[in-house]
C-alpha cells in the first residue's frame, strides 16, 4: 500500500509500533520494521547512553527505517537530541510537550518529525511548528493521555479535517477491523501500542504481558489527571491512587505516592501489585502473546479483509435496493 505516510517513512505497510516505555527496545522495533511496518524505540525509559546502545543494536538487526519516540517532558532531553542527531535517526515522534521547541533543529538535520496530539487545536500547533505528520491519540490509549478525553472515533475525523499534513490514528487500535475503521475515518496509518506489548520481542516483563492478555473490559482507568493523566491497569497501586484522589490528595501527595521508578517496577521488573501498569483499553481484546511479525501480518491481513467485506456488503445492499 502506498500513501503519504508510507512514502514519508519509506515503509511497506501503514502500521507503526508505538514507543511504549519499558517495552520498545531494539528487538521489538527491528522485528516490526523487518515485517514492513515502522518500528520505534521508546526513549522515555532510556538514559541517553542506553538509547544510543539500542539505536546501534537496531542498526545491526535491520536496515529498514525506524523511529525514536521522545517525550519532551523528560530530563536530559538535550542529550537525547544530541544522540539522535549523531546517530542519524531518520524519524522522531515527539510527545508531551511543545513541538516548536525541537522540531526546527531536528528537521535541519534531515529528520522527519511527527508529534502526538490529543486535540485538533494541538494538531494545528504541530502543523504550524513544521511537523511532517501528527499522531491523533484518543482517550482509549494506554500510558500518558490527553486531558481532553476525546475518543478515537471522534478525534481522528476532527484532526483529519483540521490539518493538511497526514494523520496517524492511535488509541484503542489492536485489531485489523479497528485499523480499517481508522483508515475510513481519515487516518493514513495507525500507531499500535498495547498489542505490541503482548509480543515475544517486547522488553516488558513476562508477568506484565500475561496481565495484559488476561485483562477484561473495565480493567483500565485514566488516573492522576491532576499530574499527567495516565491509563492504568487496576492493581494495588491503582487502588492506592484511587483512594488518594477520592480523598482530594494534593499534587504533591500524589507525586510522593507515585515516587520514582514505579513504572519500571511494574512493567519491566514484574511487580504486578505495587508497580505502575500502563496499558490501553484494547487490552480487553488481546488474548495471546505473539511474534511481532505475526502481529503486523494479522493487523494488515484482517484490515484488508474487513475493508473488502464491508465494501462487498454495501455493494450487495445497493444491488438489492
Amino acid at each position: 500500500m502506498q500513501n503519504r505516510i508510507t512514502s514519508l517513512f519509506h515503509i511497506e505497510l501503514p502500521i507503526i509500533q508505538a514507543g511504549m516505555i519499558w517495552a520498545s527496545g531494539w528487538r521489538l522495533a527491528s522485528a516490526v520494521s523487518n515485517a514492513g511496518g515502522l518500528g520505534m524505540l521508546g526513549a522515555g525509559s532510556m538514559y541517553p547512553e542506553v538509547l544510543q546502545a539500542h539505536i546501534r543494536q537496531y542498526k545491526a538487526a535491520s536496515n529498514k527505517p525506524f523511529a525514536v519516540n521522545l517525550p519532551l517532558l523528560y530530563p536530559d532531553i538535550d542529550k537525547h537530541i544530541q544522540i539522535i542527531i549523531e546517530e542519524k535517526v531518520p524519524i522522531v515522534f515527539t510527545s508531551a510537550g511543545n513541538p516548536k521547541t525541537w522540531t526546527a533543529l531536528l528537521k535541519s538535520h534531515g529528520i522527519t518529525v511527527v508529534h502526538v496530539v490529543s486535540s485538533s487545536k494541538f494538531a494545528l500547533k504541530a502543523q504550524e511548528a513544521g511537523c511532517d505528520a501528527v499522531v491523533a491519540e484518543g482517550f482509549e490509549a494506554g500510558g500518558h493521555n490527553g486531558r481532553e478525553e476525546t475518543t478515537t472515533l471522534v478525534l481522528i475525523p476532527a484532526v483529519a479535517k483540521a490539518v493538511d499534513i497526514p494523520v496517524i490514528a492511535a488509541g484503542g487500535i489492536g485489531t485489523g477491523a479497528q485499523m480499517a475503521a481508522a483508515l475510513c475515518l481519515g487516518a493514513e496509518a495507525v500507531q499500535v501500542g498495547s498489542r505490541f506489548v503482548a509480543s515475544h520481542e517486547a522488553s516488558s516483563h513476562e508477568a506484565f504481558k500475561q496481565a495484559v492478555v488476561q485483562a477484561q473490559e473495565g480493567d483500565t482507568k485514566l488516573m492522576l489527571k491532576t499530574l499527567t493523566p495516565v491509563r492504568l491497569l487496576k492493581n494495588e497501586f491503582y487502588q492506592a491512587v484511587e483512594a488518594a484522589e477520592n480523598n482530594a490528595a494534593s499534587k504533591e501527595e500524589l507525586a510522593a505516592l507515585l515516587g520514582r521508578g514505579r513504572a519500571k517496577k511494574g512493567m519491566f521488573e514484574g511487580d504486578m501489585q505495587e508497580g505502575e501498569l500502563e496499558i490501553g483499553q484494547v487490552s480487553a481484546l488481546i488474548h495471546s502473546i505473539q511474534p511481532a511479525a505475526g502481529i503486523v501480518y494479522e493487523l494488515w491481513h484482517d484490515c484488508q479483509r474487513s475493508l473488502q467485506q464491508t465494501a462487498a456488503a454495501f455493494t450487495a445492499n445497493l444491488k438489492l435496493s
